[in-house]
């Protein structure tokens, strides 16, 4: 087990050295090691047995039960120190297979077993830890090689589920990385403005700064790309002026958000169970579900019941943004957003409101929509939403009210809009795919019938199946 809580305190954390594997670092493939806290080589030594290694399996034994991760052969660090919420296991690998256990362990089975004497009283907790998770029964095949085969199958879904949800993010940086240039930092009318002075072309200078390619690069374009190019950088003004938002490029205006919107209402939460009032299935989105809902993942989004009259000015539709306006602690601002694409639409199989905690922004225009969706990304992720919160009763609000008015958008002429909204409405549709839901689905019903030996894998796996 971890060490107690009086041998790792707050002053012991460093920058750098050895990580300290905690609850959060829980909640991926394995391992996240995006985040940790660190111990000095020389504090980790002093906690030798609750060091752990590569191959080891790391539980949850209190607090948010159920967690299992494995550190994985090819991880960042060579050891880490599990806290005092946390236990380890190794494996005499020439055995067992650690892939194998930690697959068994997420199953259904595997949760029971691994919860069978959890205790819900206080703080969640598995009554004598040690005790209970040696007990544990686990049906293994005692041919390693079937238990690699096995786990090999798991461990293809799950790098391929890890491969999707990468190039999301990098779907939803490239978004980013547009809307900044042109609407944040203004490149294409600061090129042009530069070469002006310079005695240079503007046009090929905003080129150049839209497409990021050289001029020995724009040669080398079939002419209908740079045509189009051409005729993008065009648009672009060759000159700033200025406003309340600062100076933005001539012909711009500076807006406030909520001038931007056709409407506007809190969510709803209806109830568990169908009545005589609340008679419509829902789908009900929360804000801690907006992060599972940027990679496709809808599984803990709550079904709910509502009224008809309700979600008739609740129902949100392509374009939509979810807002959220409550739930923020110290190290977490509210104003997380959802925005619903017509792909993440077409996975529910009912009609989808904001919950309670969060709000529904309908935007003027869809190519609007694709505006206000990145700025409300860039400004979170700022930090600037920590400018529009209050705090009572112990839960942060977000001030939608005064965010509405004061925070202002930059919003360029049609023409512009048009182009932007073009290329990136393709990138945001395709960040909310369901291949990464589907392979998710795909994984979780095989591994209990793999995991029981319903289905059988045979001595030789296909590589396009795997």
């Amino acid at each position: 087990m971890g060490p107690f809580g009086s041998k790792i305190k707050a002053e012991n954390f460093t920058t750098v050295g050895v990580p300290v594997i905690k609850g959060g670092n829980l909640n991926a493939t394995y391992l996240d090691e995006s985040d940790f806290d660190f111990l000095t080589q020389e504090k980790a030594d002093e906690l030798e047995s609750a060091k752990a290694r590569r191959l080891d399996i790391v539980i949850t034994h209190r607090g948010t039960l159920g967690q299992v991760g494995l550190i994985p052969q090819d991880s960042k660090y060579e050891e880490y120190v599990v806290s005092q919420s946390q236990l380890k296991m190794s494996f005499d690998i020439k055995r067992v297979d650690p892939y194998f256990v930690y697959y068994f362990l997420k199953s259904p089975l595997g949760q029971s077993r691994l919860l069978s004497n959890a205790s819900q009283v206080g703080v969640p907790a598995i009554a004598q830890a040690l005790t209970s998770v040696r007990a544990i029964e686990i049906p293994i095949p005692e041919n390693r090689s079937e238990q690699v085969r096995i786990s090999s199958v798991l461990r293809g879904l799950d790098d391929k589920i890890d491969l999707n949800c990468g190039i999301n993010q990098t779907l939803e940086a490239m978004a980013q990385a547009i809307f900044k240039s042109w609407f944040v930092d203004f490149d294409p009318v600061k090129a042009k403005i530069a070469a002006i002075e310079q005695g240079q072309d503007p046009l090929r200078a905003a080129m150049r700064a839209i497409s990021g390619e050289t001029d020995a690069e724009l040669d080398q374009l079939r002419r209908e790309h740079y045509d189009q190019l051409a005729a993008t950088a065009a648009l672009f003004a060759d000159a700033m002026e200025g406003s309340e938002f600062g100076e933005i490029p001539k012909g711009w205006n500076s807006v406030p958000f909520g001038c931007l919107l056709s409407h506007t209402i809190g969510g709803d939460w209806g109830t568990e169970a169908p009545d005589t009032v609340n008679d419509t299935r829902v789908a009900i989105i929360r804000g801690t579900d907006i992060p599972d809902l940027d990679q496709a993942q809808l599984s803990r989004v709550p079904i709910r019941y509502t009224s008809k009259k309700k979600l008739a000015t609740r129902r949100l539709q392509v374009g939509d943004i979810v807002l959220e306006v409550s739930g923020g602690s110290k190290d977490q601002p509210t104003g997380r957003s959802f925005h619903m694409t017509a792909n993440a639409l077409r996975e529910f199989d009912c009609p989808v409101e904001p919950a309670s905690f969060c709000r529904l922004l309908r935007p003027v225009s869809l190519e609007v929509g694709a505006v206000l969706s990145l700025h409300l990304s860039c400004i979170y992720q700022q930090g600037k939403t920590w400018e529009y919160q209050n705090q009572s009763t112990g839960i942060a609000n977000f001030q939608t009210s005064h965010f509405l008015k004061a925070e202002l958008v930059v919003v360029p002429p049609n023409a512009v809009l048009e182009v932007f909204f073009g290329m990136v409405s393709p990138i945001l549709e395709r960040r909310h795919d369901a291949q990464g839901r589907k392979l998710a689905l795909t994984r979780d019903t095989l591994l209990p019938k793999l995991m029981s030996g319903e289905i059988s894998v045979s001595c030789q796996i296909n590589e396009d199946a795997r």
